[in-house]
């Protein structure tokens, strides 16, 4: 659990909602939270009141999205 109620779980994911970005919770630093994209990556700050859960069904569309990008960029 995490200390601070208003502060989403490490681990857990969560939607950016200033540009609709889907990351896993990786923490929090300064009163920013951590999130790292799906596909890995570097991290980005996100304030508190920026941040919300996302839906299971959100978050497979985000993983799948990312897939389909690494899958167009694979040599053939």
């Amino acid at each position: 659990m995490s200390e601070d109620p208003g502060m989403p779980e490490a681990g857990t994911y969560a939607i950016d909602f200033r540009d609709g970005s889907v990351g896993q919770v990786m923490g929090c630093e300064g009163g920013l939270v951590q999130l790292r994209p799906l596909g890995g990556g570097r991290e980005w700050d996100c304030p508190p009141g920026s941040v919300g859960d996302v839906p299971p069904k959100d978050v497979l569309r985000a993983k799948v999205q990312e897939l389909n990008r690494r899958a167009q960029a694979w040599p053939r």
